[in-house]
């Protein structure tokens, strides 16, 4: 059964409960097999872009390939560290999402991901953030890797993201929308 089919995790329902919608720029931070790019190129049409960003370059023409086989042509692939400001290889302000999904739990800064996404988004620019509730005896990273929901807020809040809402994402993850604050006020 593929992932994407299965009640597990559905990229294609997350996205779409995200808001992500034709025309967006969307950023994939540690893409890696691309189900979150590919569904997140559907959703975002002929008119959008979506940037598949990964530090592990062999997955990165995979990705493209895939999303060509589909009709995807929207999907671009860039090498990029998301652990460092800057390191996405991406501009500055450009993006109306980024996607964080199943990357939080594998990360060591996780706070320089965050501030990446916050210098790539535009203005009231938003994350898409999903990771593992849990270990699940094994079925998710080890539990000393697990960040819980409220933590991940946190995080988000302390770089400078308001939560807008909570999204369902299946028995064995959390998923939330953060926006990205002006520099100063509320969101």
């Amino acid at each position: 059964m593929m992932m994407e089919d299965s009640a597990f995790l559905h990229p294609g329902q997350a996205v779409a409960a995200a808001g992500i919608h034709e025309g967006m720029q969307v950023a994939d931070f540690g893409a890696g097999a691309g189900f979150f790019t590919r569904a997140a190129a559907r959703a975002v049409g002929d008119t959008g872009v979506v940037w598949a960003v990964d530090l592990n370059r062999d997955l990165l023409p995979r990705i493209k390939n895939l999303a060509a086989g589909e009709g995807l042509n929207t999907v671009e692939v860039i090498h990029g560290d998301i652990e460092a400001v800057g390191g996405s290889n991406l501009p500055a302000d450009t993006f109306d999402f980024v996607l964080i999904t199943n990357v939080l739990f594998g990360l060591e800064n996780r706070g320089e991901c965050v501030a990446e996404a916050r210098r790539v988004l535009k203005k009231s620019g938003r994350a898409l953030v999903i990771d593992w509730a849990g270990s699940f005896g094994g079925l998710g990273p080890h539990p000393d890797h697990v960040i819980s929901l409220e933590k991940a807020q946190n995080l988000f809040e302390k770089h400078g993201f308001g939560i807008l809402s909570h999204i369902d994402a299946g028995a064995y993850h959390w998923g939330f929308v953060a926006r990205k604050k002006a520099s100063e006020g509320p969101l």
